[in-house]
């Protein structure tokens, strides 16, 4: 799972960017001065939300020291700073994008997953799922059960590959929409998901596992195979 930092002292923005972060299946840690951000710094965060002006201290000094820790950690910086100056300050010390207050958290959200998205094209990594019964190599699209070769279709991969990232968060049905078509490039509707994830279960729940579990009402939630 992504994780993310979002350093801002406005604490509704901070809370508001959180919410929508974490309902799209990111992991978020908050903070609200310098302080409080350097004491989380021994972790390793796959992308940081700074604002420039904090209470004690500036985000342009923060992004240099998380990027000393963690160089790969992508920074884009928040800050009601719109000045040329402002913005090539933040490129030098290795900021890698800019959001001037006011901004759009549905846009900013986007802009995220769009990062996301393209990190992993030009660096894919071998992705592994395994507990001791099922085994899914997401890079390969091959998958065993119980040590005997299951067959997925691409859909179902992708499918599986959501769970997978998001294991025990509920994912709802419209996000599991948005995903899939997204990726893919044709519609997806919910009579044409239901039916993935009922392939899914046929060819995976078998000997008493059970792996994705409906959450009514809301979506789907991975569990991985626990035993019923």
């Amino acid at each position: 799972m992504k994780k993310i930092m979002i350093v801002e002292d406005d604490t509704v923005l901070n809370k508001t960017l959180a919410y929508n972060l974490i309902s799209d299946g990111y992991e978020v840690v908050s903070a609200y001065s310098c302080s409080m951000a350097r004491s989380l710094l021994s972790d390793i965060y796959h992308l940081a939300l700074l604002d420039i002006n904090l209470p004690d201290g500036s985000g342009l000094d923060l992004c240099t020291e998380i990027k000393e820790h963690s160089p790969e950690t992508y920074i884009i910086f928040l800050t009601a700073n719109d000045r040329e100056s402002d913005m090539l300050r933040g490129y030098e010390v290795g900021g890698e994008d800019y959001f001037a207050k006011p901004f759009s958290v549905a846009v900013l959200c986007k802009k995220i997953a769009a990062v996301f998205e393209t990190i992993e094209r030009h660096h894919p990594r071998h992705d592994i799922y395994e507990d001791g019964f099922l085994k899914i190599n997401f890079s390969e699209q091959t998958a065993t059960l119980d040590g005997k070769p299951v067959d997925f279709t691409p859909k179902e991969y992708r499918t599986l590959l959501l769970f997978v990232k998001n294991s025990r968060l509920i994912l709802t049905k419209t996000q599991l929409l948005e995903k899939l078509w997204d990726v893919d490039g044709d519609f997806v509707d919910e009579h044409t998901l239901a039916t993935i994830i009922s392939r899914i279960r046929k060819k995976i729940e078998v000997d008493g596992h059970k792996y994705i579990k409906t959450a009514y009402g809301m979506g789907y939630q991975w569990i991985g195979g626990e035993q019923k």
